[in-house]
């Protein structure tokens, strides 16, 4: 089950911003987003490693972000990491609206440290993700409680799906599973930065619409 809220409009304005709550037998989770009112990112999941990954997501795409959320971890946390990811792409379409005016595309290549990953993004409407990062052997689970390096790609495969956007996030190198993944968020806050950014009137598609 989950309810969506579009934030109110002024006269004359139409803010790019959205609520969506999602609730399961597994997970209840709320994300809030405004795409023009930057402002420090709150967010909790119960998943420290994880909350930090958001935080720079929102930080760092120069968004308002609030996600709050809570699943059962004392059985996997792959249910919060993926219903979260679900309910941010949601949110994301319905603060995006009609994407009039938006730059749509937008590529960037981010280092951190020994790592460095390249990221590709299109506003397209037609969901798709390309996840080539690939660890090396024996790359065991960050914080407590643990985060498998590998639900970051179940995360962004549920909010590049639920946002309806393409998506792709490629290791050029790394070692450190924290700097790489760490890379990805900044490298997908900041291609999204850039997409969502208005630079003009009229809908980026000669069909007319996204």
């Amino acid at each position: 089950m989950s309810r969506l809220t579009v934030a109110g409009e002024e006269p004359g304005e139409t803010p790019r911003a959205a609520v969506r709550h999602r609730i399961t037998n597994e997970t209840d989770v709320t994300v809030r987003i405004g795409l023009d009112e930057p402002a420090p990112p709150a967010v909790h999941t119960g998943l420290p490693f994880f909350d930090h990954m958001l935080a720079q997501l929102g930080k760092h795409a120069g968004i308002s972000l609030e996600v709050s959320a809570s699943g059962d971890l004392e059985i996997d946390a792959h249910h919060t990491v993926e219903d979260v990811g679900i309910t941010l792409g949601e949110t994301l379409a319905a603060a995006l609206g009609d994407k009039v005016g938006i730059r749509r595309f937008a590529s960037v290549s981010l280092p951190l440290d020994e790592a460095l990953v390249d990221v590709a993004l299109d506003c397209s409407g037609r969901p798709f993700l390309r996840y080539d990062v690939t660890l090396e052997p024996g790359s065991g689970p960050i914080g407590q409680p643990p985060f498998d390096p590998q639900l970051a790609e179940e995360f962004w495969r549920a909010a590049a799906h639920s946002a309806a956007i393409t998506l792709h996030v490629g290791l050029r190198y790394g070692r450190n599973p924290h700097h790489i993944l760490e890379a990805s968020f900044k490298a997908v806050a900041r291609a999204l930065r850039d997409a969502v950014a208005l630079e003009g009137g009229g809908v980026p598609s000669t069909k007319g619409s996204l």
